[in-house]
């Protein structure tokens, strides 16, 4: 009991770490940010501060890690690949269990259950870089590989996510996301409304489009009159697009599901309007990318084809934020073989400005995710609930994993490389599946998993879950230490 709740014992150790941690300028300056929109401070973050912070961010732990790469020790190459391939492997096991849960206990449609899997399945450049930045100014050891490992499990849960939705589309899922048996599902005239109309087409298909446009307007009015469907239209000069916010029934049973609309505007929106712009702009901002618009000035969405084409795969392994991290770490790589190492003590660049810029992204990113919690309020307490558990659930499953695989090779971990590995597991994507979303999954709802991630699972894991991972990777390697260590301990 002693070990557990005396001085200096894990608990106390936990308590100290997390009252420290909650005030760290890092967590201030999130603190700051979340609170600029509750409070109505008229601050618009510029996009290209934040693309340029995202940019230097992901180099920056790049190059260093792969300079740290470059200088293990031979035999720790193996070490490396073998986490890689766990990390990989575990990601994905993440993305199958989060759709899995989601799909039991929340009421969003599968489409959009298997887009937030994919975001789970992945993890999150942001969450990592300040988990990194709490750890540095702890003085807490870790592996030199893990930015590798950010770069590698990234790219699980957008397999998932692909997989997923084209088992689906083969199974008749249509145009607007709704699989047979959910409210709204009609896959021809769904495609009617929603694909554009084409320059040049005939008077006979476009006086039809219009009719069934009219005809499935005056539809779903009489169906929301009459029962619990809300719906909203909204005619322009080139077609009109139906819109709806909640509710019917899924495939099991007649629970509510909530999504998008024909458009794959969210729960809070319908239609190619105000919001819907918003929330693909969002997207494309936090992955770094620009919208495309088309003639109307609406955003293009682009259905990406078959699970393995070339778009799509270039996508998933050549988005701007792996592609980022792989190239920080191949020029840090590069360089330190050549003699050249640049993230010493005294470097300005990539040593004395890292937490300076990353105070600054933290506030940013408070802002984006006190903006994103709104988006919840339809998706039901269980969604906001998987979205406080996933990070601990699969966070504790990643440490287990890490020390089964230090346990195997009989060599400790340092207690950071855990902490990294839990919040690689834990954390959410933002970066990666926003891109592969709008290209491949147009359908899903662009609000949802956003707001899961950066509103719910962000906050949370650079708020609390850093020192609870840092108390659970403390108790584990002292109550199960690996053999290595144990002889250690013993023959001192």
């Amino acid at each position: 009991m002693y070990y557990l709740f005396g001085e200096g014992a894990v608990l106390h150790e936990f308590i100290d770490n997390f009252t420290h941690n909650l005030f760290k300028p890092l967590l201030l300056f999130f603190y700051a940010g979340f609170l600029m929109p509750m409070l109505h401070v008229k601050l618009e973050f510029p996009k290209a501060v934040y693309q340029g912070l995202t940019i230097y961010l992901l180099l920056a732990i790049g190059w260093k890690g792969g300079e740290e790469l470059a200088g293990l020790e031979p035999h720790l190459y193996g070490q490396a690949a073998g986490f890689m391939l766990i990390g990989f492997c575990t990601n994905f096991v993440i993305g199958i269990a989060a759709y899995t849960i989601l799909r039991w206990t929340t009421k969003l449609r599968q489409v959009d259950a298997a887009t937030v899997a994919g975001y789970y399945g992945s993890d999150s450049a942001g969450t990592f870089v300040t988990a990194m930045g709490v750890l540095t100014a702890g003085h807490i050891a870790f592996a030199p590989y893990m930015p590798v490992l950010l770069a590698v499990m990234e790219i699980p849960g957008c397999l998932v996510a692909l997989y997923l939705v084209a088992k689906m589309r083969e199974k008749g899922m249509d145009a607007a996301g709704n699989m047979p048996g959910e409210t709204g599902y009609n896959r021809f005239r769904e495609a009617m409304i929603a694909s554009p109309r084409h320059v040049g087409a005939d008077e006979e298909h476009q006086e039809l489009e219009e009719e069934l446009s009219e005809e499935i307007v005056e539809e779903e009015l009489v169906t929301a009159g009459a029962g619990n469907g809300k719906v909203r239209s909204t005619r322009s000069h080139s077609s009109t697009t139906v819109t709806r916010s909640s509710a019917g029934s899924s495939g099991r049973g007649s629970k509510p599901v909530y999504g998008s609309g024909s458009n794959g505007s969210g729960v809070s929106s319908g239609g190619f309007g105000e919001k819907f712009k918003s929330d693909d702009e969002m997207e494309a901002m936090l992955a770094l990318q620009e919208v495309n618009l088309n003639k109307t000035g609406d955003p293009e969405k682009k259905k990406g084809g078959s699970f393995l084409s070339p778009t799509l795969l270039h996508e998933v392994f050549l988005n701007p934020g792996i592609f980022l991290l792989f190239a920080g770490i191949t020029i840090g790589f590069i360089s330190r073989l050549q003699g050249e190492k640049v993230t010493q003590t005294d470097d300005a660049l990539f040593v004395h400005l890292f937490h300076g810029l990353l105070c600054i992204f933290l506030l940013e990113m408070g802002m984006t995710a006190s903006k994103k919690l709104k988006d919840l309020g339809n998706a039901g307490w269980q969604f906001v609930a998987f979205a406080l558990a996933a990070p601990n659930v699969f966070a504790i499953g990643g440490m287990l994993i890490a020390h089964a695989y230090s346990t195997l090779l009989g060599q400790p971990f340092e207690i950071g490389t855990y902490v990294l590995f839990a919040v690689l597991c834990g954390a959410a994507s933002y970066i990666a599946l926003p891109a592969v979303q709008r290209l491949a999954i147009p359908e899903a709802s662009p609000t949802l998993p956003l707001a899961a991630s950066l509103g719910v699972t962000f906050s949370y894991n650079v708020t609390i879950g850093i020192p609870v991972y840092m108390m659970i990777a403390t108790i584990l390697t002292k109550y199960a230490p690996v053999a290595a260590a144990a002889a250690a301990a013993v023959a001192s």
